[in-house]
């Protein structure tokens, strides 16, 4: 993350190897090499360094990358070398730099970990669920699944203390399996989880409908809701349900599709096209190359404009719908649009989360204010000598609003 133009905070998604991956995995939104990628295309040196050094220059602070593919860790272990050297070299002091990467999981190993502890990257590792949920569908080249070897690459992570969490893609084959994928993950201790909806399009293809695997309806009854809640002592991360306990203790959410607007970000592809979004990868919505233009010329194109007035155009039954400041419309991708942009349908999944947020609401009220009183009481006597805040100044929950606003009237 930096500070592009007119100070915006900017964060950089770059596809390390482009569709490159080692997996054929049948539902992938984005490779088409069927796991056999042949010669690897990874970022050029000097295309690295250039954007390097010119994203550091920006930078107010903080500097924040996600590692993505196809599968990134074909780019090798001197290409990561080279990334953080580079970081390392071009940023200013004091920046606080933090590195993401997403993965299949089974080309890590324990020299893999080591670096990836070395340099506190946070790793995301796709899982589907048990082995015979799993290996159904993320298979290699051959059809063989890549359970074991996932599992296998966790180990070498929990090894060196990574800091690792799971990205399980919901489709047909676990839809309906939300208690058997939950007791699945407790029991291998995995206590950091993101599910997301799987695709029936590629992130290439802009002109398709955004529309998935699994129905609105399949979706709303994906029950993991109650057995998060845990009788109102969670035990466990999902992003989802994490979001939405943030939007109830006065906060916004973390995940994009449902904040208000759409984060200041850049995807790039290995040969340093630049795009606003993951979702948006395709010549109309190409901002132009990182190679060629400065990151203050690609966030003030036109078409990066078009594409940040989307979510605020909302459909006009989400305008007064009772969940707006939960979901905010959803992810513009969902949304089946006039030909002029002006106007849509609402998101795909409109009808999972009117029911998903009904389900949970009072429960979600109820654990909010339990919450927001203890990081109260625990932020007063730690930092404000027992005494509460000025109704002028932040509140001591956390939620970054001013204490009149937010907890004043409750505590």
């Amino acid at each position: 993350m930096c500070a592009g133009a007119s100070g915006r905070h900017v964060s950089v998604m770059w596809k390390t190897v482009s569709e490159d991956c080692n997996l054929a995995c049948d539902y992938c939104y984005y490779s088409t090499c069927g796991g056999k990628p042949g010669k690897i295309n990874r970022i050029e040196s000097s295309l690295l360094d250039t954007f390097m050094k010119g994203y550091m220059r920006q930078t107010s602070g903080v500097a924040a990358f996600t590692w993505q593919g196809g599968e990134p860790l074909l780019a090798g272990l001197d290409f990561f070398e080279e990334v953080v050297s580079l970081q390392a070299k071009y940023a200013p002091p004091h920046t606080v730099i933090s590195n993401s990467l997403q993965t299949n999981g089974t080309l890590l190993t324990d020299k893999w970990a080591a670096f990836l502890k070395s340099y506190n990257f946070l790793v995301g590792v796709s899982l589907d669920g048990p082995q015979e949920i799993h290996d159904a569908r993320r298979v290699d080249a051959l059809g063989q699944g890549s359970f074991n070897g996932v599992l296998k690459g966790i180990g070498h992570l929990r090894q060196h203390g990574v800091d690792f969490n799971i990205l399980t893609v919901i489709h047909k084959g676990n839809v309906n399996k939300a208690a058997e994928l939950l007791d699945f993950y407790k029991r291998e201790n995995f206590d950091y989880v993101q599910f997301i909806p799987c695709m029936d399009f590629r992130s290439q293809e802009t002109d398709r409908p955004g529309v998935y695997e699994i129905t609105p309806e399949e979706y709303g009854e994906f029950e993991a809701f109650d057995i998060w809640y845990n009788n109102g002592s969670p035990d466990m991360s999902i992003r989802f349900f994490d979001n939405m306990m943030g939007v109830y203790m006065n906060a916004e959410a973390e995940l994009c599709i449902h904040r208000s607007v759409c984060p200041d970000m850049l995807v790039l592809e290995q040969n340093g096209d630049a795009f606003p979004c993951d979702f948006f990868i395709n010549e109309e919505w190409k901002l132009g190359n990182v190679g060629v233009q400065s990151l203050k010329e690609l966030l003030s194109s036109p078409v990066y404009r078009e594409f940040k007035s989307l979510k605020p155009r909302l459909p006009e039954p989400c305008r007064t719908c009772e969940w707006k400041s939960l979901c905010h419309g959803g992810c513009p991708r969902n949304r089946a649009w006039s030909d002029n942009r002006m106007s849509s349908d609402p998101d795909y999944f409109c009808a999972s989360y009117k029911k998903i947020y009904a389900h949970a609401d009072e429960r979600m009220k109820l654990l909010a204010a339990k919450l927001r009183r203890e990081q109260f009481k625990k932020n007063v006597d730690r930092y404000l000598k027992g005494h509460a805040p000025g109704r002028n100044e932040p509140c001591a929950c956390g939620s970054s609003k001013k204490y009149k606003h937010c907890c004043m009237e409750s505590m």
